[in-house]
Parts: structure tokens; sequence; C-alpha cells
């Protein structure tokens, strides 16, 4: 298999670390690309028509994106569960809410990153924020028993937007109000999977 990714991608990290967590590392090429979401990297959009990271090309020549789709593929390859049948709809939902995290932690970095410096919106960067923040409110508030139970999607994808926004938005500090979720993120954090995929 081949995956198409860029370290510093909290979306390519969660296929990272699920490949380590399932033990599939061994088995996936990893092929660096540069593509951003105003510049396409020409050999991805060969492959992906959206020119979007990750994706994943396995051993038969299929080509999946979106890290849902390949992490839910990825699950089926593997005798561990992690989207198991008896805790489907918690496991996807909170992965969709750190996905949705994500996005919004991604969208602040694109306004400033791509856009010239007299058109970005801090009104919109803001906006953004207050999702990403809603969303660890919503973590710690509703999901700790689930966090605290065995390792599914749901705690990789929590543990991956966290880190993001540790690296791209440490000043603004979401541990601030949120003290069982920083305690569960660093007994997360040290799990070699997130160690050897920190970002870059």
């Amino acid at each position: 298999m081949k995956l198409y990714a860029s370290p510093a991608s909290p979306f390519v990290r969660k296929v990272r670390v699920l490949l380590r967590e399932a033990g599939l590392d061994g088995k996936v090429d990893e092929k660096i690309v540069a593509t951003t979401a105003v510049k396409s990297d020409m050999g991805l959009a060969g492959v992906n028509p959206l020119a979007k990271i990750p994706t994943l090309v396995t051993t038969d020549g299929k080509t999946l994106y979106d890290s849902r789709v390949i992490c839910r593929y990825l699950d089926t390859l593997v005798e561990t569960e992690f989207y198991p049948e008896g805790r489907l709809w918690d496991t996807l939902v909170l992965e969709a809410t750190a996905d949705g995290l994500l996005d919004a932690g991604v969208l602040m970095v694109y306004e400033r990153r791509v856009r010239p410096e007299e058109k970005v919106f801090e009104g919109w960067i803001e906006a953004q924020w207050d999702k990403a923040i809603r969303a660890v409110g919503a973590i710690e508030e509703r999901w700790m028993e689930h966090l605290n139970g065995p390792v599914d999607m749901g705690h990789i994808a929590v543990g991956c937007a966290l880190g993001y926004l540790d690296f791209r938005h440490g000043a603004r500090n979401w541990r601030l109000g949120h003290g069982r979720l920083d305690d569960w993120y660093a007994s997360f954090s040290e799990r070699r999977s997130m160690q050897e995929t920190m970002p870059e």
C-alpha cells in the first residue's frame, strides 16, 4: 500500500497512528507530498482528483481518500476492532467531533497562510476557534468515560486533534478549564504511535 502524506497534517496523523496501533505500519510506503488548498500537487491529483491528503492506494490498486474512509478500510484488515460494533455510533460521533475540531483549526491556519494580509478576517478566525474550543469542552463533558475505555478510533482522532491544537494554536491553551481531558491526553500522547507521529 502507498500513503500520500505530509508529516504536519493532522488528518494524515490519524492514519499514521492507526497504522502503528494496528501493526500495519511496515506494510505501507509513505510518499511525502506538498499540496495546499491553493496549490495542488499534480502527481497527487493524478491519483486523487481532489489532491488532498491523506490518500491511500491499496495493494489491489484502489484509491481511498478522506481520513475516515481510509481508517475504516484499515480496520477491516486487522482483528482488533478500532470501530467496535458494540459502541460503533459513539466511536463514529467522537471521531466526527474530533475531525470537526481539526477542520476549524486548519481553517484558522489557512486564513493567515493563504490570504493576503490585508484580507485576513479576524472574525472568521475567532469563530473557528469558538467551534474548536466548544468541541474540546464537549469531549470532556460527554466522552471521558469512552476515552477511559479500550482504544478505538475515537481515541486516536481526539489525540491527533489535541496534538494539532498544541502544534498550531498552543498559545490559545485549550487545556484551561479542561483538566480531565488534559490528564487523559498526557497519558495517551505517551503511546509509541503518538510519539512516532508527532508533527514536524
